[in-house]
């Protein structure tokens, strides 16, 4: 089935920037773009549909690369302890933190993680996102990770929305391993990686790489276990310290790594040569109230493909808006809107290893892509919340 899509103004971000196309028009066959450029140009031929836009901006669907939507449990006291000064390792060696979230984790069924995190996800999709990315890591033992992964497929299967499935075992030590973190990677690498990978669960392999999760050589052993596994990598690096994280995700030919505040510009090279992403989450960094920030300007001499994204989880950034962290992203990164949308496009694509299929509105790539009532795409990152005037898109239907 072809659809003209018309009477509509684009920002392709084909080539990592607006790649404007004035008084344009879209064809789509089935779930693909066959066409698009000036209306002018269109080609004439019976359409099974022909849409009017009415003027709207049309951009690539939104893709939130880097998020933990899957999760039991509320953290918002936490959230008050660090209003009183409590620091985040110190509520982590309290017992809270990322272990608080596994034993809530661990106690709620899959139909209860199912319905907790279909809700989130409704709000990310509604905010003109079409691709996700989650991340499992609040089971931390091979039942509990299994019980997450099922639960990220499902969404992927019944949401309106490209979801891609990343393991996180190595995102904390459980209490069963405490003081026994070289034993746990061991069975993360030669028994729960496997039997996950072994049923289709896993997309791709994430690690936490700090001092109060697990060190460089360690996440190493989970790099070398994913390459035997034929699974790409991504990591959490350089959130809280610097340890050349990135750069060993780099070495590694990872698709991202994320978070960023400490790295250096030896890392940024190393990732830019590599071509990795950098995945920044202002989420994060605004709601721990950070104040290192990521090395933009590194980042940009050594042409390192920026991403942005929610980060949404229950500790340090419980965000349901991608559309918002844009602003962030400008606002406390210093990013321009051009390149915050890139972030949610063409570059969140490529953080999840999709780059030629999604991210950008291109011939032959699918027809995920969102009408904006707006006057320009800076609108985007400049409206601070609310819900803009839309029409979604995804795989060439549009959502009702």
């Amino acid at each position: 089935m072809k659809t003209l899509w018309k009477h509509c103004h684009v920002a392709s971000m084909a080539g990592g920037g607006y790649s404007i196309i004035e008084d344009a028009a879209i064809v789509t066959s089935g779930e693909l773009i066959e066409w698009i450029g000036p209306q002018a140009d269109a080609p004439t031929e019976d359409f099974a549909a022909v849409v009017d836009l009415d003027g709207a901006w049309v951009t690539p669907g939104l893709i939130d690369c880097h998020t933990h939507t899957v999760f039991g449990g509320n953290r918002s006291g936490e959230f008050e302890q660090r209003l009183k000064g409590v620091s985040y390792a110190q509520i982590a060696a309290a017992g809270g933190g990322i272990a608080s979230t596994v034993r809530a984790t661990r106690a709620a069924s899959e139909d209860e993680l199912f319905a907790s995190a279909e809700q989130r996800l409704k709000r990310l999709l509604q905010d003109g996102v079409t691709t996700v990315e989650i991340k499992s890591g609040y089971g931390l033992d091979l039942e509990n990770e299994r019980k997450i992964l099922r639960v990220i497929r499902r969404l992927g299967t019944l949401m309106p929305a490209t979801v891609r499935s990343t393991c996180l075992a190595a995102h904390a030590l459980p209490p069963e391993y405490k003081d026994r973190s070289d034993d746990y990677i061991h069975h993360v690498c030669s028994e729960m990686l496997p039997a996950l990978a072994a049923e289709g669960l896993v997309d791709a392999v994430d690690a936490f790489c700090e001092y109060l999760a697990f060190s460089p050589a360690q996440v190493e052993q989970v790099f070398i276990c994913a390459g035997q596994l034929g699974l790409p990598v991504k990591l959490h690096a350089e959130q809280l310290s610097s340890l050349a994280g990135s750069s060993l995700a780099a070495r590694y030919q990872a698709l991202s790594a994320d978070h960023l505040e400490f790295m250096t510009e030896a890392d940024a090279m190393a990732m830019g040569a590599a071509g990795t992403v950098a995945v920044l989450l202002p989420g994060a960094y605004y709601f721990l109230r950070e104040t290192q920030l990521p090395p933009m300007d590194a980042l940009r001499k050594h042409g390192v493909d920026i991403a942005i994204a929610t980060d949404l989880n229950p500790g340090t950034s419980p965000a349901l808006s991608l559309r918002l962290m844009l602003n962030m992203a400008c606002t406390l990164f210093r990013m321009t809107p051009e390149e915050a949308l890139a972030g949610v496009t063409i570059n969140a694509a490529k953080a999840l290893g999709l780059g030629d299929t999604h991210g950008s509105l291109e011939v032959g790539k699918f027809a995920d892509f969102v009408a904006w009532k707006i006057e320009r795409p800076a609108d985007l990152a400049y409206w601070l919340g609310g819900d803009l005037d839309k029409r979604i898109v995804r795989h060439g239907i549009e959502s009702v």
